[in-house]
């Protein structure tokens, strides 16, 4: 059976598989990831592991704890935090990386915990990164992490593969960030949504490894569950200068060797000439121009050229993040700055993405030029990005960021507007004092970029409605039927930031009660006085999207909803509301008939009126008269949401093993 290079990997690191079986696209796994990547929410997940009945993490070697969001905040609460994650550490013997070393994710490229044909998870939904280095990295959530750290495995379905074929080279001036904008914009109606990408081609080999990073990381704001390149030169010339930096350093075992690097590439893992797609894309990365996304909308861009004539004037720029943080970024930004001020009224926040980035910048001068520049200094980790610390931005005002997300309210105020672009332009806007390109930059306006869809089409996730109508076999807990008023949102892609705010989402402390009052305040302030218990939540498509955290589907659960509906979701969020024993279904035609019946209607938060009833037992929802159809929910969902989740599902497991020994 032929397989995708996704579809082998996930095979490697299957366990339990039934012998024959070959692995492909929709299947129910038991995987054993290499890694899992837990950051400041390894605090969260800690309490996860310790009510499933665990004592000891089954593999210290498995997971890494690296602190990086909220490394600024010095309050008493979180250093306590901070010292409780490494205490724990220590004493289960899993790699710590404290406060300043960086960005988990950097962490995890550079120092070799990420190898090419291996499964590297994160509790973070830009896992994808990974995939620069031909791994297959996903996020996973708290609630796996806590399962991999008990266990050493967790669940997931193999999601349908897309291949992306890159031709062509960049041109100069248009880097990693322009082409991962220039993808989102185009196919921005979910043609990636809950997949995962295979980059191929013969543009791949133009491209360094700072660029796939970069490509890979936004994949997760495409919409998909990883984005994977080839293993190449350039892969193997990367990680062999990683192994020298670890020989020159003196690591007693490093991770990286030049023999381990030749063993990677001889049992290297291929997707299969005649592997089967669920689509192929095609792009041209020569016909690319620099692009800016927004404001506070990815999906949204335009080209740099036009921007230019908009005259958009900024408050604050950032080079920052998992994205743009790396040492190419920091140099040609450098390069921009080099030699003039940043204009007035405007500030500059810079923060490396780890800590030997930053020691090398100085090292190479760069650091200093964006310092006598009269940029600001931030130490190494994620910052602004997050809305966290230092350089938030303020009501009214507008930022440019060579972050990854510029959702309402994620870098600051709710009425602040954010543009993505790439670090080259973020320069360039600091010292112009509004959006602008750098001087040099060829602006020609070239619309080839509009790459063509070679196969396939967007793909509503709706069942037939003879598979919706067949009796499935309900658990004993499980409700048959649920009943209540529908509250629409009416707004696709509404990100986990909007229904969860960042100056929650690393707070410990908050009751079920008291998470429950703060659901959706960043997208609607007037959410808590709208809603009512036992309504059903219906939101538009791509429901969930964006980050990992888990709280998203939790807070609404608590807030006496029973229930999502939508017409898709983020298959994050989906695995989150689940692993929490929350029901979410998909039905785009319910959404579809709602969204024309509150056409014009601008309220946030729509009381329709209308009741409906759910019933499970043949997957249909009953509505002023009207039948729809969903995927009927099976016996896996149904045991995660009887038993609360899979918090709970593995304790069981635990027990279980504990009387057999």
């Amino acid at each position: 059976m032929p397989q995708t290079l996704v579809e082998k990997i996930a095979q490697r690191f299957a366990v339990e598989l039934p012998e024959g079986k070959a692995v492909l696209s929709g299947d129910f796994l038991f995987v054993q990831p290499a890694h899992v990547m837990t950051h400041d929410n390894t605090g969260a997940v800690i309490p996860k592991f310790e009510s499933m009945g665990a004592v000891r993490i089954a593999h210290p070697e498995q997971p890494v704890f690296a602190l990086d969001h909220d490394i600024q905040n010095r309050g008493k609460d979180n250093l306590a935090k901070y010292s409780r994650i490494q205490v724990f550490a220590e004493s289960q013997g899993v790699e710590f990386f404290p406060a300043g070393r960086g960005i988990g994710h950097q962490i995890m490229l550079e120092e070799g915990f990420v190898l090419p044909g291996t499964l590297v998870v994160g509790s973070d939904s830009h896992s994808n990164i990974y995939g620069a280095l031909g791994a297959l990295g996903t996020p996973v959530v708290r609630t796996d992490a806590a399962a991999i750290w008990a266990t050493g495995r967790t669940w997931w379905q193999v999601p349908p593969v897309v291949r992306v074929k890159l031709r062509g080279s960049l041109q100069p001036g248009v880097s990693g960030k322009d082409v991962i904008i220039a993808l989102i914009g185009t196919f921005n109606q979910d043609e990636v949504l809950n997949c995962c990408l295979e980059f191929t081609g013969p543009g791949v080999t133009s491209l360094r490894i700072d660029e796939r990073m970069a490509i890979s990381n936004m994949t997760t704001e495409w919409g998909a569950l990883c984005g994977i390149f080839p293993y190449d030169i350039v892969t193997r010339t990367y990680l062999l200068a990683r192994a020298n930096v670890m020989k020159n350093r003196g690591d007693e075992q490093p991770r990286l060797t030049p023999a381990l690097v030749d063993r990677i590439e001889a049992e290297l893992p291929k997707a299969d000439a005649d592997a089967v797609y669920a689509k192929e894309l095609e792009f041209d990365l020569s016909a690319v121009t620099p692009f800016v996304a927004g404001p506070n909308e990815v999906k949204t861009i335009v080209p740099l050229q036009e921007m230019e004539a908009r005259n958009v004037k900024i408050n604050k720029a950032y080079l920052l993040s998992c994205v743009n943080g790396r040492l190419e970024d920091i140099c040609e930004a450098a390069q921009v700055v080099e030699g003039r001020r940043v204009a007035e009224g405007v500030t500059l926040y810079i923060a490396a993405a780890s800590s030997e980035i930053e020691t090398e910048a100085k090292r190479l001068g760069c650091w200093d030029m964006l310092l006598k520049a009269g940029a600001v200094a931030l130490p190494p980790g994620c910052g602004p990005c997050i809305g966290l610390g230092e350089g938030t931005l303020e009501d009214g005002e507008v930022g440019i960021s060579a972050t990854n997300r510029n959702f309402q309210g994620r870098m600051g105020s709710r009425s602040a507007q954010v543009y993505l672009a790439s670090p080259v332009v973020v320069a360039a806007s600091a010292v112009a004092g509004k959006i602008v390109a750098p001087l040099g930059c060829d602006l020609e306006d070239d619309e080839d970029y509009r790459a063509d869809v070679k196969r396939g089409a967007i793909v509503r996730a709706q069942a037939p409605a003879d598979e919706a109508s067949k009796e499935v076999t309900i658990l004993e807990g499980f409700p048959r039927t649920i009943e209540g008023e529908l509250l629409y949102v009416p707004k696709d892609n509404l990100n986990t930031d909007g229904i969860y705010g960042k100056e929650y989402t690393y707070r410990d402390d908050l009751t079920p009660v008291q998470m429950g009052t703060k659901a959706m305040l960043n997208y609607d302030p007037a959410f808590r006085e709208t809603v009512r218990d036992g309504d059903i939540l219906v939101g538009g498509y791509n429901f969930g999207t964006g980050s990992s955290r888990e709280q998203a589907a939790t807070a609404l659960k608590y807030r006496g909803l029973p229930m999502i509906i939508a017409g898709s979701f983020s298959q994050t969020y989906k695995r989150n509301a689940f692993n929490n024993g929350y029901i979410v279904i998909e039905c785009p035609a319910l959404v579809e008939d709602l969204k024309a019946g509150c056409a014009g209607d601008k309220t946030l938060t729509i009381r329709t009126g209308r009741r409906v009833r759910v019933d499970f037992t043949c997957g249909r929802i009953e509505c002023d008269g009207k039948t729809y159809t969903f995927s009927p929910l099976g016996e896996v969902a149904q045991e995660l949401v009887v038993k609360g989740g899979f918090e709970a599902v593995i304790r069981d497991q635990l027990a279980e093993m504990e009387q057999t020994t």
